[in-house]
């Protein structure tokens, strides 16, 4: 996937507005940037991932384009603290082929919600009518949507958008507010 195609992704779902999001499992960034794009240049991403040259990457671009943009290394499916921010501070989650790697999806996501101002929105990009494999082990269908957002507090997901995926099955991205 290309930077177009993830902005037009997840323009679907992130609103257009400046704000203080986190993206969970950035890996090398396609999301990451395309967050950056959609929120502008008052916006604010914390970039968490766990692979340390992914992060570097991840800070060069910024660097060199100017983004604000904060790497955090750490594990979210484990306790992690983002820098500057108190629980309950954040505008915006974003999960891109990220959540599927979570045996316990709803806890976790649960525990990544603490950090979410109230009407703060979650951005889920997931994969529905997959197999599990080494990639994807725990695939979270759009019919599990429902019992997620209950597991973790928040309003029903919507599916913003779909795609098929180059890797079998279909991509799409859906969102929930906090209540």
């Amino acid at each position: 996937m290309d930077h177009r195609d993830a902005v037009a992704l997840l323009g679907t779902a992130v609103p257009r507005a400046a704000g203080i999001w986190a993206d969970f499992g950035a890996g090398d960034g396609t999301f990451t940037r395309a967050l950056v794009e959609l929120l502008g240049s008052d916006g604010r991403v914390y970039a968490v991932e766990r692979d340390l040259l992914k992060l570097a990457a991840l800070e060069a671009w910024a660097r060199e384009a100017h983004a604000s943009v904060t790497t955090v290394r750490a594990d979210f499916t484990a306790p992690f603290h983002l820098p500057g921010l108190a629980k309950g501070q954040v505008d915006g989650l974003l999960i891109a082929n990220a959540l599927h790697y979570s045996a316990e999806p709803g806890a976790v996501l649960a525990e990544l919600v603490a950090w979410l101002r109230p009407r703060g929105r979650v951005v889920l990009v997931e994969y529905d009518r997959r197999r599990a494999n080494q990639w994807v082990p725990y695939p979270i269908a759009v019919s599990e949507l429902r019992d997620l957002a209950a597991a973790a507090g928040l309003a029903p997901f919507t599916v913003a958008a779909r795609r098929p995926s180059a890797f079998s099955g279909e991509l799409y991205v859906a969102f929930a507010d906090r209540p």
